[in-house]
């Protein structure tokens, strides 16, 4: 039903209904009714009840939700507060009627608030919004471990999956509403709008601010926390000929390439992090390993020698229905050494690298073959982390002894990285001869990724040298 909504409105349009709607039947109570029985807002069973009546729904579903906008979005006057929700004709009654219902009946509502940002995704993906898969949603939050009281930070936070997922798993674990100050930042308002409907339907709290580019500023503050899945190899991604030369992210001569804002990304979140922080994110392989660029190399070097890289994951192919470029989980961490709330090991002038490209399963349901990270996989990666941590995994399962284990996980030093040339792919430290039982149709499979990976690098070559002779 999303997706047909999504089908007769803009995608942004069709989310706010869809959140708007979930956080309407969470949030639209029976208010006081005046002398003539009328109350000054309608609630969510009157909107119930008018679906089973012969009138156009669509301006009684537009005045409920203006009536209704969570405390950040109702500032706004008036025409404002009306703009927000979309005209909705006759034409799309019979969509609505059933998403009311559905709605309505549903028993969990966070579930059905991800699976309908995924459905709605599937249609924005061609224009560059998208939402992060819960299954990775859940492995870079977990692998972050948010403690109560932590500052936590998503610098380009979309419709706020991670930190909503951030505030799930503490609460999760201490049984309590966890004291999470949550801080999103998006260049797109009507995104923001959305992460505030997201927010609100979950009763989480949280300062998503006004729409802002978050490489155009440093970030303001300093988190315990980081999470964030940023656009990948974006170009170009600041005006004029060079960054600003005061921006204290990026000192000359490390200045990240114009062509690519993956390292402009991580300088970013490494910048925004406290003396004890920590970031978890999603970035393209180039970034480990591109040898395209003296400069990204040289940024790898800082990074390493600096000590702030704690953990580099291969991620599977193909878990982002909108590309299949090949990615991996980063974790930055600013103090490796024991302490409470990370872990008991001192690792420090250490990085840990795990090859999880096989952790996958395909989602069932799908047309197509989409992958998504196998639940033993993402098991398998956490307690690995929690391991060579020393501490306690999240499972409960109790602490075990790290050990490195061929074509999965290896712990290296510094000097090892550097005897690698700075390479940050895990395959170059995990890598052994692959074993007999693994399958022929499994490693085609990953052939053919990988051969639609290249393809993919190809067009983006063409379209950056296409770029540089229209610049000469």
């Amino acid at each position: 039903m999303t997706r047909s909504l999504a089908g007769r409105l803009s995608a942004q349009d069709a989310s706010r209904v869809v959140i708007g709607l979930i956080y309407l039947r969470n949030t639209a109570r029976e208010q006081p009714s005046d002398v003539w029985g009328r109350s000054e807002k309608p609630s969510w069973s009157w909107l119930v009840a008018q679906t089973g009546k012969d009138r156009h729904l669509g301006p009684h579903v537009r005045w409920c939700l203006s009536e209704w906008l969570p405390e950040e979005l109702a500032r706004e006057d008036a025409d404002a507060r009306r703009d927000f929700v979309p005209a909705l004709l006759p034409a799309v009654d019979g969509i609505l009627r059933k998403l009311v219902v559905a709605i309505d009946q549903v028993d969990r509502v966070g579930d059905l608030l991800e699976r309908c940002l995924e459905d709605l995704s599937a249609v924005q993906a061609k224009g560059g919004h998208y939402f992060t898969p819960r299954d990775l949603v859940r492995l870079l939050v977990a692998s972050a471990a948010p403690q109560s009281g932590h500052r936590v930070l998503d610098p380009v936070c979309g419709s706020a999956g991670l930190l909503a997922e951030a505030d799930r798993q503490v609460r999760e674990r201490t049984g309590l509403r966890p004291k999470l100050e949550l801080t999103g930042r998006d260049i797109h308002a009507g995104t923001l709008q959305i992460a505030q409907l997201n927010l609100a339907a979950r009763g989480i709290r949280a300062d998503l601010g006004t729409p802002v580019d978050s490489l155009g500023e440093p970030p303001g503050g300093a988190y315990d926390i980081v999470l964030a899945n940023p656009p990948f190899n974006m170009t170009p991604w600041y005006d004029g000929s060079a960054p600003r030369g005061d921006d204290p992210r990026w000192p000359e001569p490390l200045r990240p390439p114009r062509d690519s804002a993956n390292f402009a990304w991580i300088l970013h979140f490494a910048h925004a992090l406290a003396p004890q922080g920590r970031a978890s994110f999603v970035m393209a392989d180039g970034a480990a390993a591109s040898a395209r660029r003296l400069v990204e190399k040289q940024l790898r070097r800082q990074l390493v020698q600096d000590d702030l890289v704690e953990c580099v994951v291969a991620l599977p192919p193909g878990l982002f229905p909108h590309t299949r470029i090949s990615c991996c989980l980063w974790l930055l961490n600013r103090d490796k050494s024991p302490h409470r709330g990370w872990g008991e090991a001192d690792r420090r002038r250490q990085v840990l690298f795990v090859d999880a490209r096989r952790a996958y399963e395909l989602a069932p349901g799908k047309r197509q073959k989409q992958r998504r990270l196998a639940a033993d996989g993402t098991g398998r990666i956490l307690r690995t982390l929690a391991a060579w941590r020393a501490t306690e995994p999240s499972s409960g399962e109790g602490a075990v002894r790290y050990e490195d284990a061929p074509n999965w996980c290896a712990s290296r030093s510094s000097q090892d990285i550097a005897d690698a040339e700075f390479s940050l792919l895990p395959a170059v430290y995990t890598s052994e001869d692959l074993d007999e039982d693994t399958s022929v149709d499994q490693r085609v499979d990953e052939l053919t990724w990988e051969l639609y990976t290249k393809f993919e690098e190809a067009q983006a070559l063409e379209s950056e040298l296409r770029r540089a002779l229209d610049e000469l």
